[in-house]
């Protein structure tokens, strides 16, 4: 499966984390919007998709660009990822 990868999402928000395929060929502000909408749906939380959300490398702290393609970053199979809403 060339099209996606496997990363571990974290989201302290709500102390919970997931194992989630993302799709390389998405630019990260679409992929956090989603995953954002997927947290909510599969914990029944309300969140508020007209926030801003970011996603970050947990090992490296780096901060990923919203504009970027997911296959343009360092995020591949086993990446561990924080998102978070401001």
């Amino acid at each position: 499966m060339n099209n996606k990868v496997l990363i571990k999402l974290y989201v302290p928000e709500y102390g919970r984390n997931f194992d989630v395929y993302i799709p390389v060929n998405y630019l990260v502000w679409k992929v956090s919007k989603m995953l954002a909408k997927c947290i909510g749906d599969l914990c029944n939380y309300s969140i508020d998709l007209n926030r801003e959300f970011i996603l970050i490398n947990k090992d490296t702290d780096e901060i990923y660009n919203n504009n970027a393609i997911i296959r343009d970053t360092n995020i591949r199979n086993g990446s561990e990822i924080i998102i978070i809403s401001y």
